[in-house]
């Protein structure tokens, strides 16, 4: 009776202060003598709680899984040159090392991926007999001169290929075949040979090559072999083109074409470049007038771009006009980006060919190291006839326009 009574005196002390404080663990018992409800239900007694030592969380464990890089673009760069055209004092007699007319641009072709050359004329050999215009044979030294410049795409088909007759054709390729590193443009042993597709892989990116000449100087190809060289034909032409565009990422097609001497395009090259964008050909490298045109952005019927640059002049030559003596050098970036290709960047470099007195001292320049120093002993110059480097200048602005870039294009920042 009196445990009875001390409990009901603590329950009524908290029902009269509402107290929250903690009240001691006082241990109550029923009587035993206390009736049993079937109502009745036991409250249910929590379970001991385990020292935080032995807690247990459950992590689930997975593999670690690799982590995938991010698609990165890849990036190509491609320069390229006009005629290469030798006339005959351009020979040495004394020696056959022509890597000195090439040394103040060998730095920026040998930065390129991809360099291409358009080799005006047959390297057959000293058997055909070396002769200057109008009927052309190179020394074969000249086409070393170009490898050791770091030239690796050549074009052979123009207008001077038939110069020296089918042999000499084939002794061309011959020499060409000695160097693996060299790509061969335009000219062709078999048909077979002809039909197996120009592709050079760089830097992941599939670059695919065609060219072709207007013709061959009126002196013939053989009938029976008309795969000897490529000319233009479209016909032949959209087939070519149309089979390789399905395995290359970018097509460049070189076109030996246009007018002599003449600045701007014709009508026939516009109706060509045209054809050519509108079977998807990403970029036209054109030559033979042997000055310099201007570049073009054509829209191909598939909605495509295509850049054009018409002609490049000449690379190196004795040619005696001012405009003549003025070529350009094309540089081109290029992007792939999850198998979409984009050109970056299409500029060109104006350049120069220097001669003095006596057909000495032979070099190409690019126009911005190209100085008044220089040109006051170049031969034309010498003559009295307009040559200095403001003229250069103001011709290459006037032709080339936004496309000029007068400073190296592998300056950084530049490309």
């Amino acid at each position: 009776m009196l445990k009875r009574k001390f409990a009901l005196h603590i329950c009524f002390f908290i029902f009269l202060t509402g107290c929250t404080t903690t009240i001691p663990d006082v241990k109550l018992s029923a009587p035993e003598s206390a009736p049993t409800s079937p109502l009745a239900k036991a409250e249910p007694v929590p379970a001991a709680a385990k020292p935080e030592s032995q807690s247990m969380s459950l992590v689930s464990i997975t593999e670690p899984q690799p982590v995938v890089p991010l698609p990165t673009p890849d990036f190509l760069s491609l320069v390229a040159v006009g005629d290469n055209l030798f006339h005959d004092p351009m020979f040495k007699d004394d020696s056959f090392n022509y890597d000195s007319y090439y040394t103040e641009i060998k730095s920026i072709v040998q930065a390129a991926d991809i360099a291409f050359v358009n080799q005006e004329t047959v390297l057959a050999g000293k058997s055909f007999g070396y002769s200057g215009y109008p009927q052309f044979n190179t020394p074969q030294e000249v086409g070393l001169a170009l490898i050791n410049t770091g030239f690796n795409v050549v074009n052979q088909a123009t207008n001077h290929i038939m110069d020296k007759g089918e042999q000499a054709v084939f002794a061309t390729m011959d020499f060409w075949d000695k160097y693996p590193g060299i790509t061969l443009l335009g000219i062709h042993r078999s048909q077979e040979e002809r039909d197996k597709q120009i592709i050079i892989k760089k830097n992941n990116i599939r670059v695919g090559f065609l060219s072709y000449t207007y013709g061959t100087n009126g002196l013939p190809i053989p009938k029976n072999k008309p795969y000897l060289v490529s000319t233009i034909d479209t016909e032949v032409m959209a087939k070519e083109i149309d089979a390789l565009r399905l395995n290359c990422d970018l097509l460049v097609v070189s076109m030996h074409w246009g007018e002599e001497y003449r600045h701007t395009p014709t009508t026939e090259q516009k109706r060509l470049a045209q054809f050519l964008s509108d079977h998807q050909v990403d970029i036209i490298i054109g030559h033979h007038p042997h000055v310099l045109e201007g570049t073009d952005t054509l829209t191909g019927k598939n909605g495509n771009e295509t850049f054009c640059v018409y002609s490049l002049g000449n690379f190196i030559s004795h040619q005696a006009d001012s405009p003549t003596l003025l070529g350009g050098l094309l540089c081109l970036k290029v992007k792939m980006f999850e198998g979409i290709v984009t050109i970056e960047s299409a500029k060109i470099t104006p350049l120069v060919t220097h001669y003095e007195t006596g057909s000495v001292n032979f070099k190409v320049y690019p126009l911005y190291e190209y100085t008044e120093e220089l040109a006051k002993k170049h031969t034309r110059k010498i003559q009295g006839k307009v040559f200095d480097v403001k003229y250069f200048t103001n011709l290459a602005e006037t032709i080339l326009g936004d496309a000029m870039r007068n400073e190296n294009p592998f300056n950084e920042g530049s490309l």
